[in-house]
C-alpha cells in the first residue's frame, strides 16, 4: 500500500457521528447520570426488561471527556479513509453492526452485570480492525513527518483505547465490548459481505490517490520550471549581478529541486 495520511476531507457519516457524540456528551453534562441509566447498555436490565434501544444508544454516551476525545480522535483518523473507500451507506452499516454486536456480546458473556456500558469503543475497535485488514502495510505519516506501518499504529491506538476504557468512570468489563467489536468486524469482512467489493474499491481509491500525487508533482514541476525560466530571462536582460539576493537564492533552490525531481524519475 502507498502513503496514507491520517484525517483528510470530512466525510458525511464521520461528521455526523462526531457531532452526535459531542451533542450527547453536552446533554450528559446538563442532565447527569439519568441519561446513562436510561440509554446506557445494562446487561442485567437488557435481559429482564428488553430495552431494545440500548444496544444502539449506548454508543453515543461516554464516561468522561477523555473517553469521548480518544474515541472521536480514532473515528476521525481512520473513519474518513474507510468511508471514502466504502461509501457512506456501507460505512454506517459496518459501524452499527460492529457497535451493536459488541454490546450484545457483552450482554451474552456477562448477563448479570448491573453497571451500564457506555461509549463508542466497540464500533471504534471494529474500525481499527477494518483498517488493519484493508491497509496492513500502509505507511502513515503522522504530521507528515513520522512514518509508521498502519498495522502497528492500529495496535498502538487499540492499546490506548483499551487502557482508557478501563479507567474509573467506565465499566470495568468494557474490554469485552472492544474485543467483541474487533471479532465481529473481522468476521464481517472475512465472510465476504463486503471484502471483495471493498478490495476493488481500495484499489480504485489507491489509483486515484496515486494519480493525484502525480498531478501534484507535474504542477510543482511546471511551476518551478516557469520560475527558473523567468529568472533566466531577467538575467539575459539585466545580468546576473542585478538579481536580488532573494532571486539568486530562489534560482539556486528551484534549480536544485528540478534536478532532484529529474533524478527521481530515473
Amino acid at each position: 500500500m502507498g502513503k496514507t495520511r491520517l484525517g483528510g476531507m470530512m466525510t458525511p457519516a464521520v461528521k455526523g457521528l462526531l457531532i452526535a457524540n459531542g451533542v450527547v456528551y453536552l446533554l450528559q453534562m446538563l442532565i447527569g447520570n439519568e441519561l446513562i441509566y436510561l440509554f446506557g447498555l445494562t446487561p442485567a436490565a437488557f435481559w429482564k426488561e428488553y430495552p431494545v434501544w440500548q444496544p444502539v444508544t449506548y454508543m453515543f454516551l461516554h464516561g468522561n471527556f477523555t473517553h469521548l476525545l480518544l474515541n472521536m480522535l480514532v473515528l476521525w483518523m481512520f473513519g474518513l479513509t474507510l468511508e471514502s473507500v466504502w461509501g457512506t451507506k456501507e460505512f454506517l452499516r459496518y459501524y452499527f453492526i460492529v457497535g451493536v454486536g459488541a454490546g450484545l456480546c457483552n450482554c451474552i458473556i456477562t448477563p448479570g452485570e448491573q453497571v451500564p456500558i457506555v461509549g463508542a469503543s466497540g464500533a471504534i475497535f471494529g474500525l481499527l480492525a477494518a483498517y488493519g485488514i484493508l491497509f496492513p502495510q500502509s505507511m502513515i505519516y503522522i504530521y507528515g513527518l513520522f512514518p509508521i506501518r498502519a498495522k502497528y499504529l492500529v495496535i498502538i491506538f487499540g492499546v490506548i483505547e483499551f487502557i482508557a476504557s478501563v479507567r474509573p468512570g467506565t465499566s470495568t468489563v468494557a474490554h469485552l465490548v472492544h474485543l467483541g467489536g474487533m471479532v465481529i468486524g473481522i468476521i464481517y469482512l472475512r465472510k465476504d459481505l463486503i471484502a471483495h467489493w471493498g478490495a476493488r474499491k481500495v484499489k480504485s481509491w489507491q489509483r486515484e490517490q496515486k494519480q493525484r500525487e502525480e498531478e501534484k508533482k507535474v504542477i510543482t514541476n511546471n511551476r518551478l520550471r516557469q520560475e527558473v525560466d523567468d529568472l533566466l530571462d531577467k538575467i539575459n536582460e539585466v545580468g546576473l549581478d542585478n538579481l536580488t539576493s532573494w532571486e539568486r537564492r530562489r534560482l539556486r533552490e528551484a534549480s536544485e529541486r528540478l534536478k532532484k525531481m529529474e533524478e527521481e524519475k530515473r
